[in-house]
């Protein structure tokens, strides 16, 4: 919200590909949510579902369709620039920089197995999300139903992508009832930061219509 009350639609562009990148480096370590196996950053990546949605609220199908292809292409260019990255050998006799590569060689090197999980569960359930949203916007137009094409577009589209994500990014490094416990509490997370989401689409909708957005991008 700092970032689109500073910046206007460019802040919710430049969100999408960091919390995207942010959420794809926590994911790779696993913790213990409420007794139950989760990986890290799911509330930074579902941050940028409510990012699409208020593309989409107020800018249009278009502008929240290119805010899922920038992040899609920002994904893609770190894993690239990362693992080549990889390639280069430290300096010898340089402990912090043999130290450095090592640490940076522990989380990357998995990347591409993460990234093409990410990208597939990313462009699938966020194509989903802007789909449905303006499915259930032409089907409930108005400001007063703005809750219900909100939690109804990113609650499926959520779910769509723990699934995919969950099974293409860990199915044989974990045991089944690991994968399970990982999927829902994953999808639990993600099903709550939705609901907490709507007060912040309101809140968005709000700023522009008091014109305190620039408005120097027209609207679509």
């Amino acid at each position: 919200m700092a970032a689109y009350r500073i910046f206007g639609k460019t802040g919710l562009m430049i969100w999408i590909p960091v919390s995207t990148i942010i959420a794809n480096i926590e994911v790779i370590q696993t913790v213990k949510l409420f007794g139950m196996v989760a990986t890290l950053g799911n509330v930074t990546y579902a941050t940028s579902f409510l990012v699409t949605d208020i593309l989409s609220e107020i800018y249009g199908k278009r502008s929240a369709s290119q805010a899922v292809w920038i992040g899609f292409f920002s994904l893609i260019a770190m894993t690239i620039l990362m693992n080549l990255a990889l390639f280069f050998q430290p300096l010898a006799g340089d402990a912090f920089a043999e130290q450095t590569h090592q640490s940076l060689s522990n989380i990357f090197t998995i990347m591409p197995r993460i990234a093409f999980a990410s990208l597939l569960a990313y462009l699938v359930s966020q194509h989903h999300d802007v789909w449905s949203f303006h499915f259930w916007k032409d089907k409930f137009p108005g400001k007063r139903w703005l809750w219900l094409r909100n939690n109804f577009s990113t609650i499926v589209s959520q779910l769509i992508d723990s699934v995919i994500f969950t099974f293409v990014a860990f199915y044989g490094i974990y045991e089944g009832q690991v994968l399970i416990e990982i999927l829902i509490t994953t999808y639990i997370l993600k099903f709550l930061v939705a609901l907490a989401d709507t007060p912040f689409v309101y809140w968005a909708t709000h700023m522009w219509e008091n014109g305190k957005i620039r408005r120097e991008i027209e609207l679509e």
